[in-house]
């Protein structure tokens, strides 16, 4: 009997080595994948220590020695954008990997929460874009968070044996575009990268880490938030006790895991998609190995029900980004984000998005390589889930493609620069406001000098001009929480929400 408890026991020693005595890579490599062009191709994995892993690709080799714990990695010089697919080779003694139909392009990191999760399938165009979807150039990875699509019930027992950073995200193949596997993918992301690639031809990878209802907090690294005075409250605690988080968003936490004693867990409690930097953890911190090109941004509606939340979103915005950038060694990596659209007060606690919408549009004189598509033209009045992603993904990819690629497209619809008084009239010039005009044709619709009531406006000179007898302090536009706001500019792009102070 002490004999065969010997014999067990010692196979359960010898199982962390059998674990990485084979040649490992990261969940992100597969077959069909992106390379970053203008970055070192960065391979890296797990082996056994001081084995010699050789890597090729490209007509060029080069090896590694395992390290100690386990762990290689090999730089490869750079490369051109380049349709043709290729093969990764990785070997390590007789273990062989080959990953096949690779190409070089651009990965795009597509982040926040269910407007950016939103799937083809459900979007308004899908019946007609379906013929269209065969995009060759377009490669996604699309890991499902645990959780996805289950609300206000308590985990099943698969569910909470996922909530661990390893296995939050289902990591699956890359996958090509087509009109089968585009079905689940963000419909955001892929008429952004369909915009591209249909200027510069280069192919795109997506990788699509968002997560319906998610806080802005569960996407910023842990540290980022302990080491900044404004923030290290939320990081302090049970999070699911935690007044400096949303409301909402600790109630979903509660229902999902909260009855879940044996759950995983840390000092900041039991981890769930909406815990402070859990998603971070999970999903970008194993990405900051890969080079990327940069990130497409659409979330808020979970930080946009309390007041507080709404004053300090610009700033944790900022913290994210700016963290993002120094984590991947990347301090101009583009940062593109939607603007929250429009819905009525009725049925959901929209009340603060107009305000919350100007301090989104506040954030584009503060972000060098970023920028903002509006969509408040195109929300629904009660849901919160506007269905034409076509307009929001395809004005992403002007940001991207005035800033990133340098095309000569205007990325913007018309954002203010200044309000002046003069002689009885406030004078409001725009930012990408040449051809201003209303988009149906009727008067101008959407003013206000008291964030209330409308007032009348004319255009004059590619300028809004409002007769008042007396100074105002400020003037609004699109002030409402759905509004029916209607200034354009000549590519039909919708001018932004804001508050200005008249000069």
């Amino acid at each position: 009997m002490k004999e065969k408890m010997k014999r067990c026991l010692i196979s359960l020693l010898l199982l962390p080595l059998a674990s990485v005595a084979q040649l490992q890579l990261p969940k992100v490599f597969s077959d069909n994948m992106v390379l970053q062009q203008g970055e070192p191709i960065h391979i890296w994995g797990k082996a056994m220590p001081g084995k010699k892993v050789m890597v090729s690709f490209a007509s060029e080799a080069k090896n590694a020695v395992v390290e100690k714990d386990s762990s290689w990695s090999v730089y490869l010089k750079k490369q051109k954008a380049d349709s043709k697919p290729q093969s990764i080779s990785i070997s390590c003694g007789d273990k062989r990997i080959e990953l096949q139909n690779v190409l070089v392009g651009d990965i795009w990191i597509c982040s926040g929460q269910s407007n950016m999760e939103f799937p083809m399938v459900r979007e308004m165009h899908w019946k007609d874009e379906i013929k269209n979807t065969y995009q060759p150039l377009i490669r996604f990875n699309n890991p499902p968070p645990a959780g996805r699509n289950v609300y206000g019930v308590a985990y099943t027992d698969s569910l909470n044996k996922r909530l661990n950073t390893n296995d939050f995200y289902q990591w699956t193949s890359w996958q090509t575009c087509d009109s089968n596997t585009i079905k689940s993918m963000s419909a955001v992301a892929y008429y952004f990268a369909k915009a591209i690639i249909a200027k510069k031809k280069v192919p795109i990878g997506l990788i699509n880490l968002s997560i319906g209802g998610a806080p802005i907090e569960t996407f910023i690294s842990r540290d980022a938030m302990q080491h900044d005075k404004r923030f290290e409250s939320k990081v302090e605690g049970n999070w699911l006790d935690n007044k400096n988080l949303p409301e909402w968003v600790r109630q979903r936490g509660k229902e999902n895991v909260g009855k879940n004693v044996n759950g995983y867990k840390d000092d900041l409690g039991l981890n769930h998609a909406y815990k402070p930097g859990f998603a971070y953890e999970s999903g970008i911190q194993p990405l900051l190995p890969l080079p990327v090109k940069g990130v497409i941004w659409y979330q808020g509606e979970s930080n946009s029900l309390e007041k507080a939340r709404v004053d300090e979103y610009k700033d944790l915005l900022h913290l994210l980004l700016n963290d993002y950038r120094k984590n991947w060694k990347q301090p101009d990596m583009p940062f593109y984000w939607v603007q929250l659209s429009s819905i009525d007060t009725t049925n959901y606690q929209s009340k603060y998005w107009p305000e919350f919408r100007d301090e989104q549009r506040k954030l584009l004189a503060e972000v060098s390589n970023g920028g903002m598509a509006v969509c408040s033209d195109i929300g629904f009045k009660n849901d919160v889930h506007p269905t034409n992603k076509k307009e929001v993904g395809e004005r992403l990819a002007r940001w991207a493609l005035y800033n990133t690629y340098k095309e000569p497209v205007v990325p913007s619809g018309p954002l203010p620069l200044k309000a002046i008084y003069e002689k009885g009239k406030v004078i409001v010039s725009f930012e990408y406001g040449h051809g201003l005009k209303a988009s149906d044709g009727k008067a101008l619709r959407g003013f206000s000098l008291n964030g209330n009531t409308n007032v009348d406006a004319v255009i004059q000179n590619n300028k809004v001009v409002i007769s008042t007898a007396q100074k105002p302090a400020r003037v609004f536009y699109g002030w409402k929480p759905f509004t029916d706001a209607n200034l354009v500019n000549a590519e039909m792009l919708p001018a932004s929400t804001f508050k200005l102070e008249v000069k």
